[in-house]
């Protein structure tokens, strides 16, 4: 009897055994049919409903670089108040970039800060194009109140903007582990960038053409309503990337283990964070400078008509979004994205040494130059956000930090500058001026010709010095263009 209990206990322990093996099995299996859906390309439809998700950001984005200083020194504020209030908004969006960008590395949940920062830059949109509230109801237009109020709501609205920003760029590495893929999802964004400003200038264009304003209510009411439709154009394609998006993995890794967020320090030690952050922010300042004074360039500076300050950018935009549409059928790694760059910025430095000598007698040129800022535009900035993804890897538990850091470098940099150039602006836009030749040396030329170009230079330079490696770069299983 004791023999038969004996063999029985054997038996058992052995199917236990059995048993162990064969989930440790599934297991494995598991894991690795995980991790390589985690690396294939991702599907067409899936890029699309991510890359749409920006838009409400992008559209707000190019009128407030394009038509904020212009709009608030048309209804009497000085260069320097001005300056002042995008001055506000960009540190309240840099500051709110670190702050979201811990708690999402934090708590996860991509969605939730996409909406809720969408929601905050729709109802506060408005009220930065709107007109100056707490004078209407304190019954003065004090130039201390107007730019306290703009101030206010210009952070306002760029709390809201870091939100959506910060979540929706730092999902890209959590979608997808194959930087073929990252790329093609940061392009697509990139193209729907461009379909939000071509938006905007249509709008503007009509708008422009429709109400003509000859006193500051008008002014007012003009801008009122380019921001209303730009907030209600964005707000459709948000709806459609809640719709269409699955919230990605973050709390969990890429075989489902629990990982702890990684700390700011493990960045800090790395050197190619900190030359993907000086490739970004030059990138940013490049395309951020250039956005904001175009508009001035073009009437102040080459004396065009009013419809060239819709046109020109529109060009931009156009040439952009055919470039960042081709970009996606390429398969990337580091050295296509290294020479990619390098291509844009040198295409960069030839524009802006056109722009800081070409005459007024010769301002038809503009719309030629426009064509290769555009593409100029496209190339540096779908690979500088791409070399993010690339730092990142596999480290997702720290990808909004990464992005949030990054961008707060570009808000403040960016306001730094256009507080700068803005304060030296005066009314009269001739600074120094060959009378022969038609051109007039101000700081609109200087700010859209030599800023850009100097910064492309650095950024070239210093992408030269990286070295970037590319995990899991399987090409597109089938291409995203028919």
């Amino acid at each position: 009897m004791l023999s038969l209990w004996a063999w029985i206990d054997q038996e058992l322990h052995f199917f236990a055994h059995l048993e162990e093996v064969y989930i440790t099995s599934l297991t494995v299996m598991s894991n690795s049919i995980e991790d390589d859906s985690f690396s294939k390309p991702v599907g067409r439809w899936s890029v699309f409903y991510y890359g749409v998700g920006h838009m409400l950001n992008d559209i707000t984005s190019a009128c407030w670089f394009t038509y904020l200083l212009l709009f608030l020194t048309d209804i009497g504020l000085s260069s320097r108040d001005a300056a002042t209030v995008m001055l506000c908004g960009q540190i309240a969006d840099g500051l709110a970039t670190i702050f979201v960008g811990e708690l999402i590395d934090r708590f996860g949940r991509f969605k939730i800060w996409h909406g809720a920062g969408a929601v905050v830059v729709a109802v506060s949109f408005s009220s930065v194009f709107g007109g100056c509230i707490p004078c209407r109801k304190l019954a003065t237009f004090s130039s201390v109140v107007e730019t306290i109020s703009y101030s206010t709501f210009a952070a306002i609205f760029n709390v809201g903007w870091a939100a959506t920003q910060v979540s929706h760029m730092s999902m890209v590495n959590c979608i997808t582990l194959n930087s073929t893929s990252r790329v093609v999802l940061t392009s697509c964004r990139n193209a729907f960038t461009m379909v939000a400003n071509l938006s905007l200038y249509g709008i503007a264009l009509i708008v422009f053409d429709v109400s003509r304003a000859k006193t500051r209510a008008d002014i007012e009411n003009q801008y009122r309503w380019i921001a209303y439709l730009s907030i209600f154009i964005g707000c459709c394609f948000v709806g459609i990337f809640h719709l269409g998006t699955n919230e990605p993995r973050s709390k969990t890794g890429i075989h489902g283990n629990i990982h702890a967020r990684i700390s700011w320090t493990y960045w800090f030690l790395k050197i190619l964070y900190y030359q993907v952050a000086l490739v970004y922010l030059l990138t940013r300042l490049v395309l951020n400078v250039s956005q904001a004074y175009l508009a001035f360039y073009v009437i102040n500076d080459l004396r065009m008509a009013q419809s060239a300050k819709a046109l020109v950018p529109a060009i931009i935009y156009i040439c952009s979004f055919i470039v960042s549409v081709l970009l996606q059928e390429i398969a990337w790694n580091g050295q296509r994205l290294k020479a990619y760059y390098t291509a844009g910025g040198i295409l960069w430095m030839f524009c802006g040494v056109g722009i800081l000598l070409l005459p007024r007698s010769m301002s038809l040129f503009m719309y030629a130059i426009s064509v290769f800022i555009g593409i100029a535009n496209a190339l540096m900035t779908v690979t500088a956000v791409s070399m993010q993804s690339i730092l990142i890897g596999e480290d997702l538990h720290g990808c909004a930090f990464v992005c949030g850091s990054l961008s707060f470098l570009d808000k403040i940099s960016c306001g730094l500058a256009l507080f700068v150039l803005q304060s030296y602006q005066s009314g009269s836009p001739r600074v120094a001026g060959n009378y022969s030749t038609n051109v007039f040396f101000s700081v609109t030329r200087y700010g859209l010709g030599l800023v850009p170009a100097f910064c492309s230079l650095v950024g070239v330079a210093v992408t030269c010095t990286m070295e970037l490696h590319t995990p899991f770069s399987k090409p597109l299983m089938e291409p995203l263009l028919e």
